[in-house]
């Protein structure tokens, strides 16, 4: 695989590209994303070690959906075992996806308890699962929340191509993390523009809810309405993973082709 740098406009095509796959198969796609939540959501509420067997599956979960997303865009209806696919791979695989749900998982607890040691006791109810608006607050007004965040964009480089590369073209856990920053280095002009682009729909929605809700006089149906229209926005931001590792690298002429998922 070789890095593929791309012009920042493209960005704003992945964007595009996840919008149009999810509304092409959206029972399919918005489906897989709720099953990957509701079982984040079970595994969490487990004592101790819920929370962090949760993050584990991140790396696996966003590559079945990234799989899903590439199914969907080929015309095919992503079944529900697309979502396992980063198992279903033999067992050396599947070993290197867990080392590297282990490492995201303990990337984001290590900021997570950075978090508690930096806000105080802001940060610790940030880390408890029970984030209130006054807590946000606090964190926004003391500046911990954007240290945060900056401290997060090089574990999610990192990390964003790292199931892909590791479960279709073979690439060690330290070397997909490797690489998956590189190429968001090197392309982060269009990640900028990418993530611009999201926080753009993300924004507008709310915007168009809200004025509608105005309209209808019912600030009921804002409440009712707005969580499955995020959960839904998600969903499409997930879907539009597959189309940035797509552009962001070329296979060599003279590597083999990425293997197929198990059947």
């Amino acid at each position: 695989m070789r890095l593929n740098p791309v012009p920042a406009r493209t960005g704003l095509a992945w964007v595009q590209s996840g919008v149009r796959t999810f509304l092409r198969q959206p029972l399919a796609m918005g489906g897989l994303f709720f099953m990957f939540m509701a079982v984040v959501s079970l595994l969490s509420a487990v004592p101790l070690v819920g929370p962090a067997l949760a993050l584990m599956l991140v790396p696996a979960a966003t590559l079945g959906l990234m799989a899903a997303s590439r199914e969907a865009d080929a015309g095919r209806f992503p079944m529900p075992l697309t979502l396992v696919t980063a198992f279903r791979q033999g067992p050396q695989r599947s070993q290197a996806m867990v080392v590297l749900g282990g490492a995201y998982a303990g990337a984001l607890l290590l900021l997570m308890l950075l978090a508690a040691l930096l806000g105080g006791s802001a940060g610790a109810e940030m880390t408890d699962g029970e984030m209130t608006p006054e807590a946000m607050r606090a964190a926004l007004a003391g500046g911990q929340l954007w240290w945060l965040l900056l401290l997060y964009l090089p574990v999610m480089a990192g990390f964003w191509h790292a199931p892909a590369l590791l479960h279709w073209h073979g690439v060690s856990p330290l070397k997909s993390v490797f690489f998956s920053f590189m190429a968001c280095w090197t392309n982060k002009g269009a990640m900028l523009v990418y993530m611009t682009g999201w926080v753009a729909v993300f924004a507008t929605t709310g915007l168009v809810l809200s004025l509608l809700a105005g309209l209808l006089g019912s600030a009921a149906l804002l409440q009712v309405v707005l969580y499955p229209m995020v959960l839904l926005m998600a969903a499409m931001f997930h879907t539009s993973i597959y189309f940035s590792f797509r552009d962001s690298f070329i296979p060599d002429d003279t590597a083999s082709p990425p293997p197929g998922d198990a059947p």
